[in-house]
This record gives C-alpha cells, sequence and structure tokens, in this order.
C-alpha cells in the first residue's frame, strides 16, 4: 500500500505543476459562491443590501445574490435551489405576514433546517420581535432602519459562519448514515467490483466530496503500447456510465493526464481541488482513485484519505482470499459430485449443468444473489447419498426390483445426513438439496413426504433442474428424451411433482435452459 505522506521520495505525494499553491500550505479552495436569497417587495432593498455587501467574501468564497419580490417567487427559488445559504426575509409583503409564512413553508413543508433566515422589516408593529423569535424557526430579526452596512455585513458574517457549521454536522450526519448502511455489503459481498464501488461511494461521502470520482483498475497497462487497457472498475456522479469500459477518449484530458501520471508514476497526486491516489496489492493489481473536492484537500483529508486506503486494501485483499477458498471449495464440491456421477457411471457434467440450472432458476424466481450462489455451489452434491448404494443397483442397465428401489431411495436420507455434520451454510444447503430434491409439491414423494412449501426452496428448485437435465441425457437405463417429450413431462408434473412457479419459469425461459446444454455438453 502507497503511504501518501511518507517520507521516502519514491512516495511522497505529488503536486502537479500547472497551479501549485506557493509555500508550505497547499490548502485550495472552490470559488463555488455562498448563496444569498433576498425576499422583499421594494426592488431598492434588494439593491441597497448587494451594494452594501458588494465584494463580500467567506471563507475564500464570493456571495451571489438570488432575487425575490414575493413569497410565491421566493417559494419557487427555495424549492429549485437547495444549496441557499441565507434568506432576507421581509415581513410584510402581498399580505401583512407573508414572510412568516415563508418561514414556515422553509422549516415544514421543504424540511430545509440548513438555511439561515433572517427576518427584515419596516413595520415592527405588525410582527413583534419577541413573539416572532418565540413562535417561528428563525436565526435573527431586524428592522430595517437599524441595519446599517456594517450591521448587515456582521449579520450575513456570523450567519455564513453558522450555515457552514451547520452543514459540516449535516454532512458528518449523512456520511456516517451512508458508511453505516454501506458497511455491511461492503465488506461481506463477495464480488470485488461491488467492494470497489462502495468503497468509492464511502469515501465521496465520507470527505464530502463532489460526486463525480473513478476507480481505475491499471494492472499490467503500459499506456505507451498496445496491449491491456485500463478499466473503470467503479465510478460516481457524472463518470458512473462509464463502469465496465476503457476510459480512454471518454475521459476529459486534465482527469486522464492525472490517473496515468499517478499510475506511471506509482504516487499519488493532488492537482487544485482534484486528488488522485495509487495503491497495489500483493497479487499484483494496480488500482488508481481520482477524486475531486468540493472544499479544501488538507493535510488531514490527505492523512484519511492514507488511513481509508490502507484499510481498504486490507478488506480487498481479505475480499481476494475468501474468493480463493470459495472457488477452492466451489473446486472441491465439483469434484466430489462429478465422482459420484462417474461411480454411477454417468456424465460428469450433469453435476454442472444442475448447478447453472439451480441458479438460473433460483434468480428467475426471485431469490438473493447470495442464495443464488449459495444453491449454485451446493447443489452439485444433490446425489452425494449414492456413495452408500451398492455398485450392483447402481451399474444395472434394466429395471431395478421393488427391494433395489427402495435401497436406491435411501441415498436422499444418506447424503442429507452425511452433509448436515457440517456447520458450513454450503453443506448445510447441500444437505437440504440431497434430502429433499426426491419430495414432490403433492407429497407423494420421498424419503419424508413432504409436501409443498415444507419443501425448502432449494430442494424444489434443485428437483425440476434435476429432472430437466436426466430427461435429456442418456443414461445406463434409458435414451436421452428429446426437448419435446421433456416440455410434455415437466407440464404433466405441474403441481404434482413439480413447483407450478418453477415449472411456469423453465418453460418460459427454454432458451436460457438450453443455453447451459449447450456449454457443457456431454
Amino acid at each position: 500500500m502507497t503511504n501518501l505522506t511518507s517520507d521516502n521520495e519514491s512516495n511522497e505525494l505529488i503536486f502537479a505543476d500547472e497551479n501549485t499553491v506557493s509555500g508550505d500550505s497547499h490548502l485550495i479552495t472552490t470559488n463555488r459562491p455562498w448563496k444569498i436569497l433576498i425576499v422583499d417587495d421594494e426592488p431598492s432593498i434588494h439593491e441597497i443590501t448587494e451594494l452594501s455587501l458588494k465584494g463580500f467574501e467567506f471563507s475564500g468564497r464570493p456571495v451571489k445574490f438570488l432575487n425575490a419580490y414575493s413569497k410565491k417567487e421566493a417559494e419557487k427559488i427555495l424549492s429549485e435551489e437547495h444549496d441557499i445559504a441565507i434568506a432576507l426575509v421581509d415581513v410584510v409583503m402581498e399580505s401583512e405576514h407573508s414572510g412568516l409564512e415563508l418561514v414556515k413553508f422553509i422549516r415544514e413543508s421543504l424540511n430545509n433546517n440548513l438555511i439561515r433566515l433572517i427576518l427584515r422589516t419596516g413595520q415592527p408593529g405588525q410582527a413583534p420581535e419577541k413573539k416572532v423569535i418565540r413562535e417561528y424557526d428563525i436565526n435573527d430579526y431586524k428592522e430595517k432602519t437599524e441595519l446599517t452596512a456594517q450591521k448587515l455585513y456582521s449579520t450575513v458574517y456570523s450567519s455564513l459562519r453558522s450555515y457552514r457549521d451547520m452543514l459540516a454536522l449535516d454532512n458528518n450526519r449523512r456520511g456516517l448514515e451512508h458508511i453505516l448502511n454501506a458497511s455491511t455489503r461492503l465488506f461481506t459481498t463477495p464480488n470485488i467490483n461491488e467492494f470497489i464501488q462502495g468503497m468509492l461511494e464511502q469515501l465521496v461521502a465520507l470527505l464530502y466530496l463532489e460526486d463525480d470520482a473513478l476507480f481505475v483498475n491499471c494492472e499490467g497497462v503500459a499506456y505507451e503500447l498496445e496491449g491491456n487497457v485500463p478499466i473503470v472498475v467503479a465510478a460516481t456522479g457524472r463518470f458512473s456510465y462509464m463502469i465496465g469500459q476503457n476510459p480512454t477518449g471518454l475521459l476529459e484530458e486534465s482527469v486522464f493526464s492525472l490517473v496515468r501520471e499517478a499510475h506511471d508514476k506509482k504516487q499519488p497526486i493532488i492537482r487544485n481541488n482534484e486528488f488522485v491516489g495509487y495503491f497495489s496489492t500483493s497479487d499484483g493489481r494496480e488500482d488508481v482513485i481520482y477524486v475531486n473536492s468540493n472544499t479544501v484537500i488538507d493535510e488531514k483529508d490527505l492523512k484519511l484519505i492514507e488511513v481509508f486506503l490502507h484499510n481498504v486494501s486490507i478488506a480487498y485483499e481479505n475480499i481476494l482470499l475468501q474468493n480463493e477458498i470459495e472457488g477452492t471449495q466451489r473446486d472441491m464440491i465439483y469434484t466430489l459430485g462429478e465422482a459420484i456421477e462417474t461411480r454411477s457411471k454417468e456424465t460428469g457434467q450433469h453435476v454442472r449443468r444442475v448447478s447453472e440450472y439451480c441458479r438460473l432458476i433460483a434468480l428467475g424466481v426471485g431469490l438473493s444473489a447470495r442464495d443464488a450462489d449459495i444453491i449454485e455451489i451446493a447443489s452439485p452434491l444433490h446425489d452425494f447419498g449414492k456413495i452408500g448404494i451398492p455398485d450392483s443397483i447402481l451399474h444395472k442397465p434394466g429395471s431395478l426390483t421393488d427391494d433395489e428401489w427402495l435401497k436406491m431411495k435411501t441415498h436422499a436420507e444418506i447424503g442429507e445426513s452425511l452433509l448436515d455434520n457440517s456447520k458450513r451454510e454450503t453443506l448445510k444447503s447441500a444437505s437440504i438439496i440431497a434430502g429433499q430434491h426426491h419430495e414432490h409439491w403433492d407429497g407423494n414423494g420421498y424419503p419424508k413426504g413432504l409436501k409443498g412449501e415444507e419443501i425448502h426452496i432449494f430442494g424444489r428448485i434443485a428437483a425440476v433442474a434435476d429432472v430437466f437435465d436426466a430427461l435429456g441425457t442418456k443414461r445406463c437405463y434409458k435414451d436421452a428424451w428429446p426437448v419435446e417429450k421433456i416440455i410434455s413431462f415437466l407440464k404433466q408434473q405441474h403441481g404434482k411433482q413439480f413447483e407450478p412457479m418453477i415449472v411456469d419459469w423453465v418453460l418460459e425461459n427454454l432458451d436460457e435452459m438450453n443455453k447451459v446444454r449447450v456449454n457443457f455438453p456431454d
């Protein structure tokens, strides 16, 4: 993990040459103005207010005036502009209490508690100060005669300071809420790209950045050569459409050049209010993250980014390890399933097709991606109990005797019992599938005669997937059925052997089912 503030020259933070800040400080602000809304039915009040605050700046940012000459105009502006810092509101306009009604609209209808509201009145008798302060959620109340240029300056300055602090608190709250809501998904998802997208969203929220951010994978990329290309793994804001694409030619040159420079030098870069971080993982992956701040980027922000990316890299490598473990587990389960099928002289591709069918059906009938993953991994062990069935029965080319059939049916209980010894979610699910994939929707299946929703959804899905593939496959005791005959059988067993919803989905998506057989032929 690259240290953003390392004393090592090769890892130190690079400041781009253009627009470099002089001196030791690198605090750089944007010029986005503070918005001040003037609400008054007298045009001269607007002119005087703007003249009094000409050249006004707060925290290095100028002010921008918005003008409304009635309560109705103000409501329209406030409904469209959501980042107004201050509203200077006349009490008496269309009616004696228009300003007070506007205050209620802002606080109650718009639910805007951040904007600082300063009431101004030329007729204090119409709205006594004590009553207004007590009953309305305002931040100041001034008579127009007492509001000199100096007092107006002081009032606006203190109100902007209050707004800035309130905004920071609100951003903190929203950032924390975002992180708490996303943390479960972020640190439990086995999908690395989802993890990175969640990380990027969290970083944007945590540092109150602009919405436009990028996470680019540059592994194996040599920009000056043909071959590998950078890929946008995650993005927010105006970059969102680029996910999964090569950013070359899509990004404006100024941003692309920063991404390229950070990758080539393997160092983070800051330019004005833009930050580009570079980091790599132990498996050789190289990533560049681009963010755009709407306030300042200071040493504390950089340190926070460093800590954040360091912990992200640890979590990222844990996900890689988790994927490796799950991949190993998946391969072992496939191998076991194929070994069982080979022992019964049936194709090992059967278990792979059943696995794919189960995932397709699970997603099709509305199960979560997580459940679809589990049934995909667990279903190859649906016939695991055949390990306890004698070869003389498994290999018999003709029909089984009644006693042989009773013995064959015990494979469901054997598989369920053997797999149920594990506490692992995947093997627990495999135990359910092994024990229930011969149960029937109408209760006439085996081994327990379960009925309807007494049968676990995994068992109901695996039952259809197993039969769908078995009927279309040549076995020692039968030839493969044509598709038309399989369809006819599924329709016959609709609501009998199989759950109607699952059969309906399969019949409506035969093209998807048939693609599996094409991808995993015997």
